[in-house]
């Protein structure tokens, strides 16, 4: 249970006090009133003795009294029977005890940490302490128990009436008539013999003083001086200007006056049953949903205090709400009526603080001298009484057990009624005397004897079945026994169980149930025992009253949450039954208090359905409260958090929320608020700047550029990044400007938002807004758009100004005024519907016509609840439906990326800038579009096509210093800038001509190769930018031009995406946008055609015998050209129609091919060989003005030259085969001469002898295919491209396909380097040999058995270096079958020889070979070892021989 203000022990004793009853005469009424009391309402604040008092038992020993408190009340004669239950007034009235006390502002509230839980509640709950100490002060006095009976009366007569003596006499029968007549069940006295106490009351202002003393004397003789009192007031006249503050202590006790006559209240609703009395408030306003008026009259009877003293009427109070129009019945002893007083006013107006000590004294005297010794008279006598009657003992306690515990039942006749708990006993009956003793010693804190006597009589009333009664004495006994000093036996707590259940269902009297279990749990919970107090509190509720249960369940919540280990979850359980009860007794107050309270403990812990329910009561209570902010975000919580309601209540939360939201904004929609559906997925938000792109217009196909419909992708971004860098570079004379930032069209979560980006005027800015509809029910948005504020360009945001002049639309989208389009054109998307848990993105546009800061600051719409086809039960029908649509905004906040850079942004959580939002809107840029004409989606390998591209300027800005970078530079050319190609412009006329330049040549057998010198300045480089030409540089607005366009399929089979990206600038300097951009990216699938495979070997014919190339060894290129299409594309068959070469120190010279067909024809899978000699270029070329530049060859084999050397065949050869720069290859060998710096010589002779070997020659096949398509045939045209960089290794058209790679074993140790040891294979070419002999030679062997043959062999150093060589001519015969072969042919004279060879010499050795017998033998037997001169160490490698020789010796 909750802290209280009293201890357990003050609120046992202060609920059982001796009950003093009051009789005045009209004149001393009229005295008091004057003060705007009654007598009784006089004495109330001082009833508190403030000293000690003392009595004597029946055995004789001194009993003190402390802190002993009386109760003073007006004599009230109204039939007031003891009921088992509160009659409906006292229940209103308890209502509104309980209504008037709410939790104060700023109480002191317990913060209690329980595991995961932080929970904050009020420490104490006052209003169930007021309802406490009300219902204990309503209850009525009962028959079996005489605890509230009067046990003495005050008769009280004014000094001046006339005759005071006669006054007291009539005011002494009064009571007497009262009492014994028999016709009052109404007040209960004591016993028969009730004190009575003479008060003669003295008006200091009006009265004679000597006249009131000497009345006082004639009293005391009368009665004694232990029997009257003299008692002075109303010291002080009204009329005095006296500045004196006399304090008002009367306020806080008016009201018990109210509760103790409200039993005249019965008559006024007869009818009402209890259930419905308490919940009057709730009846109106059940349904929550259509609250009526009656709500106003709940709140105006919260702003006036339904107790207040200033009024007599009982409008203010809550129970006007109930249509009871009566007044209540006035007693006849309280003429001014319940309330206390008539006019408005203080109380005690004509008291001084000495009247108080007057009045407090009397209360002093009257209870140590009148009313103690009357108790400590009865108790004797009383005791007395029973010893006697039991003949045993003069005292009760030297009794045992079996004196008042055997025996028969007392004398009653059979005729006695009986109560449904059992018999009545009549008065006189001893078991009522010991219990009467018992309340006695009770009520003056004898409580060892009072718990003897309870004990005692309970043991009597079980044994006469007498039900009620032993359940009083059960209770009593039980709170007497923890009210004895020291406890010198436990708190019987099985007694009060024992009589709770008694009274609750034997008797059926749940007003002392109740009583009986607040004293249990009070006493229990002084001793922890926290879990028996909330059992006990938790029985006791029942349906017969809310407003009982609803406190006890409060207090069993705060008895579970007190515990040692708090029970969090059943304190907010029983929270929540406590504001469920409260709200169905009408506290709706309260209800929403323990709702609150109880949802710290369900919040965000996973409990959706019960967070839910109680976020929709809070709504609901707030509401009816007039709370609406506070419904707002209750309503809202439940439709924001992923519920798990059904469809059906979602729906009904929704309509709630709505018309909540609908009376809160009312007419005011100046400032929208806040709305909680959809969901807005903010970081997904994306920022489109510019136009969306066009589609194709008939053939033409625009550039894919960036729209919102792709998907973003960070290697991507980066690629087209790089690209832009190019582009910059080459536009800023090879340097990126430090400032450099690439183009962002569209920005979203990934893409770098922390500056503010750059929107163009008049060009629109798309907001994509991810919707998401959390419910199962439909959503109808409508009106949809972007909420904005504008800032004009001069105004810093920075600046105090700022606010008041940057502009926003939120005043025109909440009244619907006319949009300010003159500034910021808004769209607004008139309906956006949204399926049950959908997400959906808006498209939202604004279009900017001013420069300066646009900060897009949210959306605003209209929200509604899609109707479903069925409408709900409403006879307005279409009229609700409207009222249903609220409007409102959301705002758009992003957060910016985690910061992690500096120590303080690891250790803290913080958030950088996202400014995506937030456009600065520059003047006017240049706009272009790009759209690509005879583009095709499909090429084979190498294809030649011809397309034509168009740039439009479409903005009203000049462009200038357009250029194109891609990812794939080989596979389009614009042309070069010195050959204008020699073919038609416009695409119509060119659709069945060559994309060659062509010239008529046709084909003589063995005719030798024409040539070109071409420099590559002339063609731009692959890797670079290309400026695009277009005349005069610039395009003017509304201008468009079309440029040719040539395109080589990729090499590569497959689907390729190749990328596009176009740079321009504005002719207008000092724009902050200083270029744009233009993206365009186009899969091409590219089919197989042809694989060429080529390669080189030295000519065996010996120098001087091709006169051609008279001191430059010739070299034979043989080429396989194979048909590895496949026939899809409906290739019927390749012609392979010329064959170029391109290279600075080689060239084909002709076509050695011995078959000499025109040209070469492959159909599917078929292949060819060709051959050709190269010859080194001529020397006289060599000039200083043809350092660099290439040698262009053309063989063609069919009827037309094709110039290789133009465009577009030169632009693809230049791209597609990357050749190393002149200068750069020229410094390495000027720098391997120079006398510098020892170069390392292990490296220095791999180059020499790559040299040796090096041909770098590249050939270009250029082919044309015949396709029929749609039963017409066409053709197609291509090239490939072959680099020849070594003799003897073959190179390929089609790239080698990656090996996957084998797995390779960890090594743990580091092993030594190995030595370097220079390729074999390339250091086995450092020596050319030939050999020059007559293929036949004819000798007589019978003349002359040995036949000698005279043979030069030539030695041809390859190499620029010096070659020492060894000849061997002797073969090394390891097997006789060697020697069996070689036996008919040997070498003979000198068979080894050492030489040194300079570079490039030419050396001829004559040799003899010796023949036994005729034959076909090969010569090819000498074996040539060479090796660079400077190396030492190294030995010598042997040298590749040439095919092999062969001798016809023919016998004569």
């Amino acid at each position: 249970m909750a802290q209280c203000v009293q201890s357990v022990q003050e609120f046992v004793q202060d609920s059982f006090v001796p009950m003093v009853a009051v009789l005045c005469s009209d004149e001393a009424e009229r005295v008091t009133r004057k003060n705007n009391l009654n007598f009784a309402e006089l004495l109330r604040p001082f009833c508190r003795l403030t000293s000690e008092g003392h009595i004597r038992d029946p055995n004789n020993q001194v009993q003190v009294v402390k802190n002993l408190r009386i109760c003073v009340n007006n004599v009230s004669t109204s039939p007031n029977t003891a009921s088992a239950a509160l009659n409906p007034a006292q229940r209103r009235l308890l209502n509104e005890v309980v209504l008037s006390c709410q939790s104060p502002e700023g109480a002191a509230t317990n913060v209690i940490t329980a595991g995961h839980y932080d929970l904050n509640f009020s420490a104490t709950t006052p209003w169930f302490e007021t309802y406490r100490e009300n219902f204990l002060h309503s209850m009525p006095a009962s028959e079996h128990e005489f605890l509230n009976h009067y046990l003495a009366c005050l008769l009280v007569v004014s000094s001046s009436e006339a005759v005071p003596v006669e006054q007291f006499l009539k005011l002494s029968q009064e009571q007497h008539r009262i009492q014994h007549s028999g016709d009052y069940t109404n007040p209960k006295w004591f016993i028969p013999n009730t004190l009575k106490y003479y008060v003669l009351l003295h008006d200091v202002n009006e009265g004679n003083e000597q006249r009131a003393d000497t009345v006082y004397e004639d009293m005391k003789q009368r009665y004694g001086s232990q029997g009257c009192y003299l008692l002075k007031v109303n010291s002080r006249t009204l009329s005095a200007e006296d500045d004196e503050q006399i304090p008002d202590p009367w306020s806080q006790y008016l009201h018990r006056n109210n509760l103790h006559n409200q039993d005249t209240l019965d008559e006024v609703a007869p009818t009402e049953n209890s259930p419905a009395v308490e919940n009057n408030i709730s009846a109106a306003e059940e349904d929550a949903h259509h609250p009526t008026d009656n709500a106003d009259e709940v709140s105006t009877s919260l702003d006036c205090h339904p107790l207040q003293l200033d009024t007599v009427s009982t409008e203010g109070s809550l129970h006007a709400l109930s249509a009871v129009n009566a007044q209540p019945k006035k007693s006849p002893r309280d003429p001014e009526g319940l309330v206390g007083g008539g006019g408005a006013g203080s109380h005690g107006a004509c008291l001084t603080l000495n009247d108080h000590d007057h009045i407090r004294q009397f209360i002093q005297e009257f209870t140590f001298r009148g009313l103690l010794p009357h108790i400590e008279k009865n108790i004797r006598q009383l005791n007395d009484q029973l010893v006697s009657r039991k003949g045993l003992s003069r005292s009760l306690f030297t009794a045992t057990k079996k004196w008042f515990g055997g025996g028969k039942a007392p004398e009653k006749s059979i005729s006695e009624p009986k109560s449904t708990c059992g018999l009545l006993y009549p008065p006189e009956a001893p078991e009522l005397q010991i219990r009467k003793m018992a309340d006695l010693c009770f009520l003056v804190q004898h409580y060892e004897l009072a718990y003897n006597c309870y004990h005692t009589a309970k043991k009597d009333f079980l044994s006469d079945q007498a039900m009620l009664y032993a359940a009083g004495a059960l209770e009593m006994a039980a709170v007497a026994a923890f009210l004895q000093a020291g406890a010198p036996r436990p708190y019987p707590a099985h007694y009060m169980d024992t009589a709770i259940q008694t009274y609750r269902d034997v008797c059926k009297n749940m007003v002392l149930a109740e009583r009986c279990a607040l004293f249990s749990a009070e006493i229990l919970k002084s001793q922890g025992k926290y879990s028996e107090a909330a059992a006990l509190l938790i029985k006791m509720t029942s349906e017969d009253s809310d407003l009982r249960s609803a406190l006890l369940l409060e207090q069993a919540g705060h008895c579970f949450i007190n515990m040692r280990n708090p029970m969090v979850r059943k304190f907010a359980f029983h929270m929540i039954l406590a504001g469920h009860r409260f709200s169905k007794a009408g506290q709706r107050r309260h209800a929403l208090r323990c709702y609150c309270q109880a949802m710290q403990v369900y919040k965000e812990r996973g409990w959706s359905l019960a967070e839910d329910h109680i976020n929709f009561t809070i709504g609901r209570q707030s509401f009816t409260l007039r709370q609406p902010e506070n419904a707002v975000t209750a309503f809202r919580e439940i439709l924001t958090n992923d519920s798990r309601q059904t469809a059906t209540q979602q729906g009904a939360f929704l309509r709630e929320y709505l018309y909540v939201y609908k009376s809160v904004i009312g007419g005011n929609e100046v400032s929208l608020p806040e709305l909680p559906l959809p969901c807005i997925h903010s970081s997904a938000t994306r920022v489109y700047f510019g136009h969306e792109r066009r589609l194709a217009e008939g053939e033409k196909q625009a550039a894919t550029h960036v729209s919102l419909d792709q998907e973003y992708d960070q290697d991507s971004a980066a690629m087209w990044c790089h690209l832009e860098e190019q582009l910059v570079a080459s536009a800023n004379r090879g340097i990126n400007p430090a400032n450099f930032q690439p183009t962002q069209c569209c920005l979203n979560s990934q893409t770098d938002n922390l500056r503010y980006p750059q929107a163009v005027v008049e060009e629109p800015i798309i907001v994509e807004v991810v919707f998401r509809n959390p419910l199962k029910v439909p959503l109808a948005l409508s009106n949809l758009s972007l909420l904005w504020r504008f800032t004009e360009e001069g105004v810093s945001p920075s600046e105090e100004t700022a606010e008041e002049s940057a502009i926003t639309n939120e005043e025109t989208l909440a009244q619907g005024m006319t949009q300010k389009d003159d500034i910021v054109t808004t769209e607004v998307i008139p309906d956006f519907p949204m399926s049950p848990e959908e997400t959906k993105t808006a498209r939202l546009r604004l279009l900017p016509h001013r420069t300066g800061q646009l900060n897009i600051v949210g959306v605003v719409y209209n929200l509604a609840e899609a109707a479903d086809g069925e409408t709900a039960p409403n006879t307005e029908g279409q009229q609700t439906l409207e009222l249903m649509v609220v409007r409102g905004r959301q705002e758009l906040k992003i957060q910016g990326p985690r910061l992690n850079v500096t120590k303080e942004d690891k250790m803290e959580v913080r958030h950088g800038p996202d400014h995506r939002l937030d456009p600065v809107i520059t003047p006017p840029m240049p706009l272009m579009e790009v759209f690509f004409l005879q583009f095709p989606t499909a090429l084979l390998c190498g294809e030649i096509r011809k397309a034509y591209v168009e740039f439009c300027n479409v903005s009203c800005v000049a462009l200038r210093g357009l250029r194109v970078v891609s990812t794939h530079p080989d596979f389009f050319t614009f042309g070069s800038q010195t050959s204008s190609p020699l073919t038609p412009l416009s695409p119509t006329s060119a659709e069945n001509c060559s994309a060659y330049k062509t010239k008529a040549a046709p084909c003589q057998p063995g005719s030798v190769a024409s040539e070109t010198l071409v420099s590559p300045k002339e063609f731009s480089r692959p890797s670079g930018v290309m400026e695009i030409p277009i005349e005069g540089g610039t395009l003017q607005p509304g201008e468009s031009i079309q440029l040719p366009l040539w395109l080589r399929g990729p090499d590569q089979e497959g689907v390729h995406e190749i990328n596009f990206l176009f740079y321009y600038e504005s002719t207008e300097k000092g724009n902050k946008i200083s270029h744009r951009v233009l993206r365009h990216s186009v899969f091409i699938c590219a089919s197989r055609s042809l694989s060429v495979q080529a390669s080189a070997c030295r000519s065996s014919v010996p120098s001087h015998h091709s006169m051609e190339d008279k001191g430059s060894g010739g070299t034979l290129v043989f080429i396989d050209v194979e048909n590895i299409n496949t026939s899809e594309a409906g290739v019927r068959e390749f012609h392979i129609v010329q064959v170029s070469s391109s290279s600075r120190h080689w060239r084909l010279h002709k076509c050695i091919n011995p078959a000499k067909d025109k040209d070469c024809k492959l159909t599917s899978r078929e292949r060819a060989k060709l051959c050709f000699r190269a010859t080194r270029c001529k020397p006289p070329q060599a000039t200083s003005d043809a350092v660099g530049k290439y040698t262009f060859t053309d063989l063609n084999l069919g009827n037309e030259q094709i110039i290789s050397s133009c465009t577009p065949c030169g632009d693809f050869f230049f791209r597609g085969c990357p050749t190393p720069d002149p200068v750069a290859s020229a410094g390495i060998s000027s720098r391997s001469r120079s006398h510098g710096p020892p170069v390392d010589a292990a490296s220095d002779i791999t180059n020499i002898v790559k040299k040796c070997n090096e041909l770098d020659l590249n050939l270009i096949v250029i082919w044309k295919a015949y396709v029929v398509e749609d039963n017409k045939q066409l053709i197609l045209e291509g090239q490939l491209h072959v680099a020849l960089q070594t003799i003897g290794k073959e190179a390929s058209s089609l790239t080698p396909k990656e090996e996957a790679q084998e797995m390779v074993l960890l090594k743990f140790k580091s092993e030594l380097p190995p030595p370097v040891a220079l390729p074999s294979a390339e250091m086995s070419q450092l020596i050319k040999t030939n050999l020059h002999y007559p293929e036949t030679y004819t000798h007589p062997f019978v003349k002359e058995s040995l036949c000698v043959v005279p043979v030069t062999l030539s030695l041809s150093n390859c190499s620029l270096a010096q070659v020492d060589v060894i000849i061997e001519l002797r073969q090394k015969s390891t097997s006789p079958e060697c020697a069996e072969v070689h036996s008919s042919f040997t070498w003979v004279g000198q068979t080894q020889y050492k030489l040194q060879l300079k570079p490039q010499e030419v050396l001829c050795l004559t040799l003899q070979a010796c023949f036994l017998q005729a034959g076909v033998y090969n010569l090819n037997t000498p074996r040539v070892f060479a090796k660079p001169a400077q190396q030492g160490a190294m030995c010598e490698t042997s040298q590749q021989t040439a095919s092999p020789a062969l001798i016809i010796i023919n016998n004569a």
